[in-house]
């Protein structure tokens, strides 16, 4: 038997699908159901039944949902977990734009957009906390 494969590139569209999907486990249901997803997504983006089943339909394919009966209802739950998908996502992102250099993205962002006073005494904490790693 073959390990699992991870899921194929979720795309932007797709990646709303499985937001509403992990906030219903998040909340105990397992998932969400087509109706609940629909909900969640589909006015913001103009989306009718079809295209969320499609956007499921693609979602199931790639490896990233599971459709799963239950109390006579189909629900769809994730196979991925929110946390891996924004890792991978984030690594992606820092790749291809970046180098894969962390500095590199926190100066363009602090170039580009004024850090609120939080956001910087948050900047600061992590680099103190990175520096004291090191000299363990």
């Amino acid at each position: 038997m073959r390990p699992p494969q991870p899921p194929g590139r979720i795309s932007a569209a797709e990646s709303q699908v499985m937001a509403a999907v992990w906030d219903g486990a998040d909340a105990g249901r397992g998932g969400a159901g087509a109706e609940e997803i629909l909900a969640a997504a589909g006015p913001a983006n103009g989306w009718g039944e079809a295209t969320v089943r499609t956007l499921i339909r693609r979602l199931i394919g790639k490896g990233a949902l599971a459709s799963q009966r239950r109390r006579g209802m189909v629900v769809y739950a994730p196979l991925i977990r929110r946390q891996d998908w924004v890792t991978d996502e984030s690594r992606g992102l820092l790749d291809r734009l970046f180098g894969g250099r962390l500095a590199a993205l926190v100066a363009h962002f602090a170039q580009e957009q004024a850090l609120d006073p939080d956001d910087l005494a948050r900047l600061k904490r992590l680099v103190a906390e990175l520096d004291a790693d090191e000299d363990d």
